[in-house]
Order: structure tokens, then C-alpha cells, then sequence
């Protein structure tokens, strides 16, 4: 039984990391490589330097979605089985994760092509993330919750010190959110800042991820 439970859970691994997979490389086609007719003035590394909302952009997406990543990998270590609702919450996630690319896109497209188009598009984009960073914790939370999917020997503890950890991703992009209706490149900013302050955080922390399979019963 116990066999079939592992089984399970990484299934529901092994497809998240596949959208995780597809959603990341999609960035990389938001990057635009200018034509031979956009240089003929200013010269390729004129043209490139134009291209920099789409370098802001895609960096600003990978490195949201390389956290996710991380921590929803971090996630599945301490769950010990699934269950439908932790089926669905997951899936919700992982649409959100699907549709990255296209903000992403949005705010390559118009930045610079007006306030109020880069404004919407800002607006947009940092919304996304606060329902991301929602999504992501509703998955956790339901997760936790009474400790009912998770292994016996966990130490809540260390859960509970997650979960107020991750409670930085909604408020923080909330506050992303609502600073790019004044500053559309401030929004932006502060989810940039946001995704390395996870991703260092998560570099910070040594203690070995442990591994389901032939560790625990």
C-alpha cells in the first residue's frame, strides 16, 4: 500500500515538473531577435539595447517560475500522499504557471509604448503573480492542514516555519500589484526583488531535501 502511495505522489511530480518545464521554456521565445531591416540605422547592438523590456521581462518570469519550482519540489518532500482536492489545487497552479508567458509577453510588447498601455500591462503582469503566490499557498495550507498528507515523522515546526515564509509571496506581490498602478516599473521591480529574495532564501537553506523513496515508510 505504502508502495502505491509513493507511486502516486510522484506522478503528481513528474507532470508538475513537465508544465514547470514547458511554462519556463516559453519564455525564451518572448526574446526577439531584430531583423536585418531594424539595424540598418543605429546598428545590432542599438537594436538590442531596445529589446530590453523582453530581457526584463523574461527575467522577471524565470526567475518566478525557477522558485515555484523549487519549492513545490520542497512541497512534495514533506507530503506523504494525494487526495482529489490536492489533485485540483495543484492543477490550479500549475494553469497559472501555463499562462505566464503571456504577461510576460504583454509587458515586453507595450513597455515604453505609452503610460497607460505599459501601466495595464505592469498591472497585469504583477497580478498574475499575487494569484501565483495564492495558488501556491492554498496547495501548501491544504496540504498542512492537520497534517493528514503528510509523513508521520515530520516536524511541524519546520512546516509551520514555511508556511510563514511563503505568507511573504502574497503580501509582497499584493504590494506589487498595487504600486504599478503609480509605477509601472516599480511594480515590476519589487517582483523581481521578490523572486530573488525566494531564490536566495532557498539557496540559503542547507538542510538536505529528503527523498521519499527508501527513506521513510
Amino acid at each position: 500500500m505504502s508502495d502505491q502511495v509513493e507511486k502516486e505522489t510522484q506522478r503528481v511530480e513528474a507532470f508538475s515538473d513537465g508544465v514547470f518545464a514547458i511554462a519556463i521554456t516559453l519564455l525564451v521565445l518572448e526574446l526577439h531577435v531584430p531583423k536585418h531591416t531594424e539595424i540598418a540605422e543605429g546598428g545590432l547592438r542599438t537594436a538590442l539595447s531596445h529589446e530590453w523590456p523582453s530581457y526584463f521581462a523574461f527575467l522577471t518570469s524565470f526567475l518566478s517560475i525557477l522558485v515555484m519550482w523549487f519549492n513545490h519540489h520542497k512541497l512534495f518532500n514533506f507530503i506523504r500522499k494525494v487526495d482529489s482536492p490536492l489533485l485540483y489545487l495543484n492543477g490550479f497552479l500549475l494553469m497559472i504557471i501555463c499562462a505566464v508567458p503571456w504577461p510576460t509577453e504583454l509587458a515586453a510588447e507595450f513597455w515604453g509604448h505609452g503610460q497607460e498601455n505599459e501601466m495595464l500591462a505592469a498591472n497585469i503582469f504583477c497580478g498574475l503573480m499575487v494569484v501565483l503566490a495564492i495558488a501556491f499557498n492554498a496547495l501548501w495550507r491544504y496540504a498542512t492542514h492537520n497534517g493528514k498528507l503528510l509523513y508521520h515523522d515530520i516536524d511541524m515546526e519546520e512546516v509551520d516555519k514555511i508556511t510563514r515564509a511563503y505568507v511573504v509571496g502574497p503580501i509582497g506581490y499584493l504590494m506589487a500589484f498595487a504600486l504599478s498602478f503609480w509605477n509601472a516599473t516599480a511594480g515590476m521591480m519589487v517582483c523581481v526583488a521578490l523572486a530573488a529574495f525566494f531564490a536566495l532564501t532557498g539557496c540559503l537553506d542547507t538542510k538536505p531535501i529528503l527523498k521519499k523513496v527508501g527513506k521513510r515508510r
